[in-house]
């Protein structure tokens, strides 16, 4: 999601936790999504829901974002439009990921967006990353070794490979996000709801393709008070609800606590997985799983140290 950067006071204490509260929430949701989406889809199933999805908050935010999304230029449209491509494709990857490994798995391998980003990011602008980031990228692909190896040395899952493509092509939406000037100043609300359609346009027509599952309305009839409980919880709360939290919080709170909070997700990820689905690491997945955690953790204070040394 996009979310507008803004110089705010500081707040009290109080205050303070009145703000965290609602965005540890997005990312718990955020976190359980993974097990939520694994416990409704299967491998037949994936493009189908993924249009339910979306298409069931789109609406919503077409409605609510009706007069912007009529001040966005053309440009500004094809812009989003394209990013949408790009989020398709990661939606696309993260749930046949999740499909074939552990909501744990998944939630922890996708949190090296946060290391893939300032690393690619390095690149483009031929700086070289702190060592200290560097440390912290290598502790987290040892994690990611570990934590993939829990049930023994083995090859890493279909699964554990997809969910590493989905945070490499999140680290290129968040990339493209930044480089697309025809974007640059456009509403937040307006330039999700446009992403989310077109998202939702690659999902129709893959749908309609031969060999790619069952149809959505097909899923849908087929759908029980569980399931549909599941896909709600994926609409609902996942993608509106998380949405027009950041809105809300950005103009509250420092855009890095803001990301140090929505950077908790693969703990919640986590504990959902072991608490509510009943995974298992072992002691190896263990040490890996802790490790993911570290690496991004420190990886991500030593970028926003570096992108603060260079800005001062």
């Amino acid at each position: 999601m996009a979310s507008i950067a803004v110089p705010v006071p500081a707040l009290a204490p109080r205050r303070t936790w009145l703000t965290d509260l609602p965005v540890l929430l997005v990312a718990g949701v955020w976190g359980a999504s993974y097990l939520a989406a694994k416990d409704i889809t299967t491998p037949g199933t994936v493009v189908a829901v993924l249009a339910l999805r979306f298409a069931i908050v789109l609406p919503v935010l077409a409605v609510a974002g009706q007069r912007r999304l009529r001040g966005l230029t053309a440009a500004q449209w094809r812009g989003a439009g394209a990013l949408g491509v790009v989020l398709s494709g990661i939606f696309l990857l993260e749930t046949y990921g999740i499909v074939h490994t552990s909501a744990t798995n998944a939630g922890l391998i996708i949190s090296l967006t946060m290391i893939f980003t300032p690393l690619a990011e390095a690149v483009m602008t031929r700086t070289a990353p702190r060592r200290g980031f560097l440390a912290a990228a290598g502790l987290s692909v040892l994690g990611v070794m570990l934590l993939t190896q829990g049930g023994g040395f083995t090859a890493p899952s279909a699964g554990d490979l997809l969910m590493l493509l989905a945070a490499l092509a999140r680290t290129v939406h968040v990339l493209a996000m930044s480089r697309i000037r025809a974007i640059r100043g456009a509403d937040s609300l307006s330039l999700t709801t446009v992403q989310l359609g077109s998202a939702v346009a690659v999902f129709a027509v893959l749908a309609a393709v031969p060999g790619t599952g069952a149809a959505p309305w097909t899923v849908a009839a087929g759908f029980g008070l569980r399931a549909w409980a599941g896909l709600l919880f994926l609409s609902v709360f996942c993608t509106l609800f998380a949405f027009v939290v950041q809105m809300w919080a950005v103009r509250r709170t420092s855009p890095s606590r803001l990301s140090l909070l929505l950077g908790t997700e693969p703990l919640w990820a986590a504990a959902v997985g072991i608490a509510i689905g009943g995974e298992h690491l072992g002691a190896v997945g263990l040490c890996g799983g802790l490790l993911v955690l570290a690496g991004t953790t420190w990886g991500r204070r030593s970028a926003d140290r570096g992108a603060a040394a260079v800005g001062s």
